[in-house]
């Protein structure tokens, strides 16, 4: 018998105590701030939005009168009302609780832990979600979270509990920390090892700079739609897949088309770039992917294929640079949906060395991208172990009767 098991049969031989939620815990809901008076300046105080609650960090700020009574505090538990109901703590500076997101905290800490809450709520919120039916955004009402009913053992059977899995999620810090440690060392040597010289012609150490447009060819897609994905036939690349699937390069496709359609887009070979000229914002448009997969593949609208004879692990590292950046956002054009032109994108100058210092350079940045990207060895399959055990010891420490 576990020593759970044992304080369970001595503290409450009965079965464990369950209650509503609402009557142990403090939910407060958001305020709708003024989208106007929301600014990228952080010098002014955060806004937490739903978009910041998986990350538990601030992406907005807040330029109005400050509502003391919506404001949160780092450690504070987050739950996001739209989508994907995610729940966190709250990670960074004190900040504003705005609306669609409620904070949940102990009304009584000698009845239930805040960290109890916490680890006892995750499982619950991902099976409330599941159980919503709705259309493509899933809404969380507070009609609903008055219907929660959760189990509140003896305060020692929770100090138990906590104590366990919050060694898991302190390792799985850990390793995250250590992850965004990994991510700034590669950008700092990607944008080292890439910045041969200033901007202009020439050569400099044997190294000649181009406009992307002398060095190869640009193929604007369209076309593709997600409703014409199909289970198998040709592979292909959807522009949006590229922000959420797919790293700096890949040999596989998540998705397919089937032939009769593929005759009719824009045809990928090995050693193409995939460029999605289309984004929400300037950071991401232009993110790319190099096609390493022997066989040829498709893409469609708001995708760009880049036909070159250069390596093409280097030309994908280099549009992930500082240098590159820096030339893109002259070119963007939009406010809410940003778009780059091909013909513009061809302007920006990029360094060309020798292609065996290209390999170099690349064979450089691969044990960085392994490290911090691959998901089968390097940090962020450890990282997934890691979470794939808390979830395991999770679900059978809370299982009360």
């Amino acid at each position: 018998m576990s020593r759970i098991e044992e304080m369970i049969r001595e503290l409450c031989p009965r079965g464990v105590k369950w209650d509503k939620l609402v009557n142990v815990a403090i939910v407060k809901y958001g305020f709708p701030f003024e989208a106007k008076l929301f600014t990228d300046d952080d010098s002014y105080i955060p806004v937490i939005r739903i978009r910041d609650v998986k990350p538990a960090k601030a992406s907005t700020y807040y330029t109005g009168k400050i509502e003391t009574s919506y404001i949160i505090h780092k450690g504070d538990i987050l739950v996001g009302m739209d989508g994907n109901f995610n729940l966190e703590k709250w990670n960074d500076r004190d900040g504003l609780l705005n609306q669609r997101v409620c904070k949940i905290s102990s009304k009584n800490t000698d009845i239930i832990l805040e960290n109890y809450l916490y680890h006892i709520l995750i499982p619950l919120f991902k099976t409330i979600e599941e159980e919503i039916k709705g259309g493509t955004v899933k809404h969380l009402s507070a009609a609903r979270i008055n219907k929660i009913e959760i189990p509140v053992p003896p305060l020692a059977i929770q100090n138990e509990i906590v104590n366990i899995l919050d060694k898991f999620t302190e390792l799985e810090a850990e390793l995250e920390a250590e992850l965004e440690a990994r991510r700034k060392q590669y950008e700092y040597y990607r944008n080292k090892l890439l910045n041969f010289s200033k901007f202009g012609g020439g050569y400099f150490e044997n190294v000649k700079w181009c406009k992307l447009g002398d060095i190869g060819v640009f193929i604007r897609g369209n076309g593709l739609q997600k409703k014409d994905f199909t289970e198998q036939g040709v592979g292909c690349i959807h522009y949006g897949q590229i922000y959420t699937l797919y790293g700096t390069f890949t040999e596989t496709t998540k998705s397919f088309v089937a032939p009769v359609l593929a005759e009719k887009l824009v045809k990928v070979k090995k050693g193409d770039i995939v460029i999605a000229c289309t984004s929400e914002n300037v950071e991401d448009v232009c993110k790319s992917v190099a096609w390493l997969g022997n066989e040829t593949i498709v893409t469609g609208g708001h995708a760009i294929v880049f036909k070159h004879k250069q390596n093409p692990k280097y030309i994908a590292y280099y549009l992930q640079t500082q240098m590159f950046y820096e030339q893109k956002r002259k070119y963007a054009r939009g406010t809410k949906v940003i778009d780059i032109k091909a013909s513009d994108i061809g302007k920006i100058l990029i360094p060309i060395p020798p292609i065996e210092q290209q390999q170099r350079i690349v064979s450089i940045l691969d044990k960085f991208e392994k490290l911090v990207n691959d998901i089968s060895e390097g940090l962020p399959a450890e990282i997934a172990a890691r979470r794939q055990q808390y979830e395991y010891y999770r679900d059978m420490l809370l299982a009360f009767d």
